[in-house]
């Protein structure tokens, strides 16, 4: 049989705090959501935003890791692979599929604290976000 790759990287923010459960024999699982974010310009050439959510199950240690540092609004880097699961509705009998991305790695991209790693290009969004509302000046742009 050919060799065959089943590998998935995203980089997203946590949607909502993670659910970790334990299977009867003591193994942990979390389960979370990320959203990633795209940009584009649609036909007309005005600017549109895409978010895409994404099902993430975590096992074991990274499991335990995750329930003690991942919250809501969390940046994380994501490796897994997608695994997609079937079963038959209670009330109607259809037949439902859900994908989902199995970690395997994950690194936390934000600190501690919950904050953003501190470089220039965040500090200058940071501070574009926090701007008040007044008059900008020559002062106030950073080039």
């Amino acid at each position: 049989m050919a060799k065959s790759v089943n590998k998935v990287i995203l980089v997203g923010n946590v949607g909502k705090d993670p659910e970790v459960k334990y299977t009867p024999s003591g193994t942990a699982l979390a389960k979370f959501s990320i959203a990633t974010n795209e940009r584009f310009k649609d036909k007309s050439g005005e600017w549109q935003d895409r978010t895409e959510w994404h099902n993430i199950l975590a096992w074991e240690r990274l499991a335990e890791i995750v329930g003690e540092y991942l919250r809501k609004g969390s940046k994380i880097y994501i490796e897994g692979r997608l695994q997609t699961s079937s079963w038959e509705d209670r009330q109607s009998g259809e037949k439902k599929y859900r994908t989902e991305v199995v970690a395997r790695d994950l690194v936390l991209l934000n600190s501690r604290d919950g904050a953003e790693p501190k470089t220039e290009d965040s500090n200058r969004e940071r501070e574009t976000v926090h701007a008040g509302s007044g008059e900008i000046t020559d002062e106030d742009i950073p080039f």
